[in-house]
C-alpha cells in the first residue's frame, strides 16, 4: 500500500509542475522516479499482467529517451 501512496504523491508532484516553465530534464527526472516507484508497486501489489506490461513498456521508452537524465 505504501507503494501506491508513493505513486499517487509522485503523480501529484508531476501534475503541479508548470509544463511551460519546467525544464525538460526536471520533468524527465520526475518521470524516471515515477517509473521506479511504479516498478516497486508492481512487485509489491502484483496487479496483473496488463499493469506489469505497461510498466515494462514505460521502462523501455524511458531507457531509449535521448539525453538521458541520471537518477537523483
Amino acid at each position: 500500500m505504501d507503494e501506491a501512496r508513493a505513486l499517487i504523491a509522485r503523480l501529484g508532484r508531476i501534475e503541479a509542475l508548470e509544463p511551460d516553465r519546467t525544464p525538460a530534464g526536471v520533468l524527465l527526472a520526475e518521470l524516471r522516479r515515477l517509473l521506479v516507484e511504479a516498478e516497486a508497486w508492481v512487485r509489491a501489489e502484483r496487479p496483473g499482467a496488463r499493469a506489469e506490461d505497461a510498466v515494462a513498456r514505460c521502462r523501455l521508452a524511458l531507457d531509449a529517451a535521448p539525453g538521458q537524465v541520471a537518477m537523483m
